[in-house]
């Protein structure tokens, strides 16, 4: 069985769906498992609609208009009004409404799950109805009743065994839809993989299936060496071995996420990037083999880093014990460190705070250590570097920190407005 995995962007509009007829029709159907996204940038939408419910009440209304609003308009330009898909977002769009009503809880990750996932939801279920319109043959999945993970929400982990048992149930002569980034957990409730986390959920599909290959199908060319529209000239990376591919994800690489390469390289498994409108291109490939396919410098960027640096308050030396409070600090509070620094008397980590608890961390650490911070810190990674990829990236501000390893260089780069503390 393969394994499609479209992101948003390919789905983002009617025009967007129409193109998954002229990708089967290249491709073939059969013996095709499909993760799909949230269609554009709907999961920022649901965001939205949980901050409303949260903070600000008197605009929840309107966040889920919009969303209603967005769907409902593709669909009327992909189907007749007879066909059942509209009664089929209008019960979603109830269900939602309802647990709106009916939520007891203050955690807001756990709402965070319960409500983002409805992109998914809504978008294979339009996906799904669409094929059969156009005589594909398909069935739609709920990924959550396969899909099993513990209930640390909004970053789940995935129980293996029991969902590497449910997905060998399935069917391998059918072409299933199904949605990517949600799960659940024993209790019943929807979880997430983390943002970005559809890749992750092909990987996963992939690796319990022992499929053929992972194609994530992207509007980009395939994995390219640096983001274009930070770097003015980029290059088609053809081949990257799998520890590669781990590499760049770890530095922040968006084409793939992070978790999704390990899983395929347990089972050597190919993973290909390709592009949506360019299907005879053959993208890049992810596998053992050559590390990097051509040799080239690469660049990846990370922006809105904080970056801190602590210090004892007797300006003793920073010693294990002192590091070990820290980190112990940065996992209770979730914040992802993306670079650390550390001399005799001071510790730095350039983090980032997806979980908004960094007012929480510093209030934590304050009392017994010196913390000064940067806020708005742009985070470059160089792969391969050479001097003239580092004298690049040290035009771009000014340079607060820079590590030099053997492959990798890290600089973090306050931009003009950044924040010091």
């Amino acid at each position: 069985m393969r394994v499609f995995k479209f992101g948003g962007a390919s789905v983002k509009d009617a025009n967007g769906v129409r193109n998954l007829l002229k990708v089967f029709d290249y491709e073939g159907v059969t013996d095709t498992l499909m993760v799909v996204s949230a269609m554009g940038k709907m999961t920022n939408a649901f965001e939205e609609v949980v901050h409303s419910y949260l903070s600000k009440k008197e605009n929840l209304n309107f966040s889920l208009k919009a969303v209603k609003e967005f769907h409902v308009n593709i669909v009327q330009e992909l189907f007749e009004n007879e066909n059942p898909i509209f009664d089929v977002l209008q019960k979603l769009f109830d269900s939602l409404q309802l647990f709106l009503v009916q939520n007891t809880s203050e955690d807001y990750n756990y709402i965070y799950d319960q409500v983002v996932s409805y992109g998914e939801l809504l978008s294979t279920k339009i996906i799904s109805a669409f094929l059969e319109k156009e005589k594909i043959s398909n069935q739609w999945l709920d990924i959550r009743t396969v899909l099993k993970t513990d209930s640390n929400y909004r970053n789940a982990t995935v129980d293996w065994e029991e969902t590497t048992s449910n997905l060998e149930k399935l069917n391998r002569d059918k072409l299933y839809i199904t949605q990517g980034f949600i799960s659940r957990d024993k209790k019943g409730d929807t979880t997430t993989l983390g943002r970005e986390g559809s890749d992750y959920t092909a990987g996963i599909i992939a690796y319990c299936l022992q499929a053929e290959s992972v194609t994530i199908w992207k509007d980009v060319d395939g994995v390219l060496n640096a983001d274009p529209r930070v770097f003015e000239k980029t290059v088609l990376l053809e081949n990257i071995s799998y520890q590669e591919a781990i590499e760049m994800a770890f530095y922040g690489a968006s084409v793939i996420h992070p978790k999704t390469i390990k899983p395929l390289e347990n089972r050597r498994i190919p993973l290909y990037v390709r592009s949506f409108e360019d299907l005879e291109n053959t993208g890049t490939k992810v596998s053992k083999g050559i590390d990097l396919h051509p040799k080239t410098n690469c660049f990846i960027v990370k922006k809105n880093q904080i970056l801190v640096s602590i210090s004892t308050n007797d300006f003793s030396f920073m010693v294990e014990e002192n590091i070990s409070d820290i980190f112990k600090l940065l996992h209770d509070f979730k914040l992802k460190v993306n670079l650390i620094q550390n001399s005799a008397i001071s510790f730095s980590v350039c983090l980032e705070d997806g979980y908004q608890n960094f007012s929480k961390f510093y209030k934590k650490l304050h009392p017994n250590f010196k913390v000064k911070y940067n806020t708005n810190i742009t985070l470059f990674t160089v792969r391969h570097f050479d001097d003239d990829s580092i004298k690049n990236i040290q035009r771009k501000g000014d340079v607060l920190l820079q590590q030099i390893s053997r492959e990798t260089v890290q600089l973090a780069i306050a931009e003009k407005n950044n924040y010091a503390n």
